[in-house]
């Protein structure tokens, strides 16, 4: 199922067309079930090469061929790709950061990454800022993968960041308290706000890399971290093995 954000419940959207326009934003507040209210610096949305942090630097150094660039929101990472002179695509479910990445100049849809209807080819897929949190949920990793291999070019590659939040549960005495026999740890719901704009809740995952790994290799992919970022963070690629 296709799915895309009702431009009155698009918190992320509204926040970035109002920093595009004035230069400035309000809150962009951020709440979860499991966590204590949070919020997202829109200006960190807008950031350049210089302030973005080594694993997505060098993701994009990493590019190459065609680039499909996955819930781009302000297009930030499309730009510097443009800048370097390549092919760059960016999709994202929020029309109102659409339409902010075409003011800028970038070739941007309204897509949803799980829309089979959409079927182009591309050599380098790019989901930053843990854009494997589109996932939601481990459940669906098998159908992730199975969309990798429809929209991957032959020798076509994914760079992804994502992290392992384990730390999250982690005591004084260096146990953790996760249920082994729940729910993936890193499976969280969140709901956003931006001024009086409310978003729908929505599942995001985050996951570790031996897991994702593990299920790369079980649906055909080879998996290797690039590199650790400094916050149990890493970027990885995956690319279709011999399976």
């Amino acid at each position: 199922m296709s799915i895309t954000i009702d431009t009155k419940k698009d918190p992320m959207g509204a926040a970035i067309a109002e920093y595009y326009a004035k230069g400035r934003a309000a809150r962009l507040r951020v709440f979860s079930s499991q966590f204590y209210e949070d919020e997202i610096p829109v200006d960190t949305l807008f950031r350049t090469l210089e302030d973005m942090p080594p694993q997505e630097q060098e993701a994009l150094r990493l590019c190459r061929g065609r680039v499909l660039d996955v819930g781009a929101g302000s297009g930030c990472h499309s730009l510097e790709l443009m800048n370097r002179g390549m092919d760059v695509m960016a999709i994202d479910i929020s029309t109102l950061s659409v339409d902010v990445m075409r003011q800028r100049g970038i070739d941007a849809r309204v897509v949803d990454f799980f829309d089979k209807t959409f079927d182009e080819k591309f050599d380098t897929i790019l989901m930053a800022m843990n854009g494997i949190g589109i996932v939601g949920k481990i459940e669906r990793l098998p159908e992730f993968f199975m969309r990798l291999k429809q929209i991957l070019a032959p020798g076509g590659q994914v760079l992804l960041d994502s992290s392992d939040i384990r730390y999250v549960f982690e005591n004084e005495d260096g146990s953790f308290d996760i249920n082994l026999a729940g729910a993936y740890y890193g499976e969280i719901d969140y709901r956003m706000q931006y001024r009086g704009v409310k978003g729908e809740p929505f599942d995001w995952l985050y996951i570790d890399f031996d897991t994702l790994s593990m299920y790369a290799n079980e649906h055909g992919f080879l998996c290797e971290k690039c590199i650790d970022g400094e916050h149990y963070d890493y970027l990885a690629r995956l690319a279709v093995g011999h399976k």
